[in-house]
């Protein structure tokens, strides 16, 4: 499954953002730490779409049960 992070130095330093955008990645992470729901998110960062949101998650899920060796 491609990526929907990019890190560019000439976009907001090289901090992961969701691609075609300049919202970091870890907004998302923030907001749902926070207690907000995707769609929150989602409404707050038009630029961002729904599928790119739910890939991130699930690739942070598979990136984080692999370094867990599950």
């Amino acid at each position: 499954m491609p990526s929907v992070i990019s890190q560019d130095p000439e976009v907001l330093g090289g901090t992961p953002v969701f691609i075609g955008t300049r919202v970091p990645v870890q907004n998302l992470v923030d907001y749902l730490s926070a207690g907000d729901d995707l769609d929150e998110f989602l409404a707050e960062f038009p630029s961002v779409t729904g599928e790119q949101a739910q890939r991130f998650l699930l690739q942070a899920q598979e990136a984080l049960l692999a370094s867990l060796g599950g």
